[in-house]
């Protein structure tokens, strides 16, 4: 496995497996990797002759009061789980590299990121389509894929891609949960034992909502009621969204269509927020 650290390094080393008929996948991280991370790598391998993985926590995509500067960084350990995974390039680009002196260019998307988180982070997607278009460019992949935990991310990612005529496809890897039912997330590490008990109940409220749905309830008022009233029962949960929405266009939903639809959900476990989804 090759770790590759500069972008001109990496962006001639990806024209060069292109140019000899190499697929490449890329799997796009911030590090601290868990298994979420490495089941995406999993699924590039099955697709592609040579898996990238990046590792960057790109700033642009945290807000002046978000946690950039305390986001754990472990790269030696993630490196060490990329090899132990089969991957064969690990890129880690610098903060200067990716966005030198002078630079000014982003990219907006307008539609699918304007709601959800879109609306308490104003400035996130704007970072994650910037870096992730730069990441496409200096990687070259032919298939990109991304965790469905960030359901808002996958969909804006995907409308990019279409939009921009970007020649890659984009791959979702199912949600995988530890054994107490929360989602992966690098953001659990902050949790302390008690935090995390309570932050369960976000996983546990998806799953009830799916259970009457699957039942028979098709309103999208009472799904978002009995959720809604689930979590303020937990002390140290407070609640940004609960919305059900269309799986691709994040519109939020009159009534439950079934399979067409995501129920998701954003909260603070004390300091930590959170971000969870399922599909309906």
């Amino acid at each position: 496995m090759q770790t590759i650290q500069s972008v001109n390094e990496m962006q001639s080393h990806a024209i060069g497996l292109r140019s000899s008929g190499r697929l490449i996948g890329l799997v796009p991280t911030m590090g601290c990797l868990h298994e979420g991370h490495l089941s995406l790598i999993d699924i590039a391998k099955e697709k592609a002759d040579k898996v990238i993985v990046s590792i960057f926590v790109n700033p642009t995509q945290f807000g002046p009061s978000e946690d950039y500067a305390k986001y754990p960084r472990m790269l030696e350990a993630d490196i060490e789980k990329c090899r132990e995974r089969g991957a064969d390039i690990v890129f880690t680009p610098t903060v200067e590299d990716m966005y030198p002196q002078g630079f000014s260019t982003y990219v907006n998307e307008e539609s699918i990121s304007a709601g959800l988180c879109g609306v308490t982070r104003p400035q996130h997607f704007r970072g994650v389509t910037t870096v992730c278009l730069k990441l496409f460019n200096i990687t070259r992949p032919d298939i990109a894929v991304f965790g469905q935990k960030d359901a808002q991310q996958c969909a804006v990612i995907k409308k990019m891609v279409a939009d921009l005529n970007i020649p890659a496809e984009v791959v979702i890897g199912e949600t995988q949960r530890d054994a107490d039912g929360m989602a992966t997330s690098s953001r659990n590490s902050y949790l302390t034992e008690n935090q995390r008990e309570e932050a369960c109940n976000i996983s546990k409220a998806l799953m009830m909502a799916k259970d009457m749905v699957d039942a028979g309830t098709k309103s999208v008022d009472r799904i978002v009621a009995e959720v809604t009233h689930h979590l303020m029962h937990s002390r140290r949960i407070r609640v940004i969204y609960v919305q059900v929405v269309d799986r691709e266009t994040m519109v939020p939903a009159r009534e439950i269509l079934p399979g067409q639809q995501l129920l998701c959900v954003a909260a603070w476990a004390d300091q930590t927020r959170l971000i969870d989804n399922i599909k309906l």
